[in-house]
């Protein structure tokens, strides 16, 4: 960590993962603070192919890996499931099948789709979209709802609550 200039726990295991997935290296963690961890390099010679030499490339750390101290990190970091999970639907015909499929109508497919598109799929302008077809059943619910407030005025009943008229007595006593 300190030949690379890494100050952190967290940014150490996230280099390591990431030179995971990039097959720089193979990682294996002990999950033991007490064992090293496993590292499998790859030769990377002068070749011009890539020669991974598995006899020679096993390193490990001394049984007696020192402790690090606990840096208290309080940096929020989404989790990696939930970067790997953002769902969007692919075109606005994805939209439209999945209204149809339960039956809504079209028009709130796109509106939900024009809506949430303009905005970059997030809710409430911060969090990103996980799951799409869900946040459609809370738009038709919510839809729902608004249907019910404005044929409830419709029918008569008033909105206001406080039942003010603007023929007041200001002569009368409260």
């Amino acid at each position: 960590m300190k030949f690379s200039r890494i100050g952190s726990k967290t940014t150490y295991h996230r280099c390591i993962r990431e030179l995971t997935y990039w097959k720089y290296l193979i990682y294996y963690p002990s999950h033991n603070p007490f064992k090293g961890s496993r590292i499998r390099l790859f030769n990377f010679g002068t070749s011009d192919e890539q020669v991974m030499d598995l006899s020679h490339a096993n390193i490990e750390t001394s049984s007696e890996q020192a402790l690090v101290p606990y840096i208290n990190n309080n940096k929020q970091i989404e989790n990696n499931k939930n970067i790997n999970k953002l769902d969007q639907p692919k075109n606005e015909n994805e939209v439209l099948e999945f209204f149809k499929k339960e039956n809504w109508p079209a028009v709130e497919a796109k509106k939900f789709y024009h809506h949430y598109q303009g905005i970059g799929w997030k809710v409430g302008g911060k969090t990103k979209i996980v799951d799409w077809p869900s946040t459609a059943r809370n738009w038709i619910l919510k839809a729902d709802e608004i249907k019910k407030q404005q044929k409830g005025t419709a029918l008569g009943q008033k909105r206001d609550n406080l039942n003010i008229s603007t023929d007041k007595d200001y002569g009368e006593p409260l």
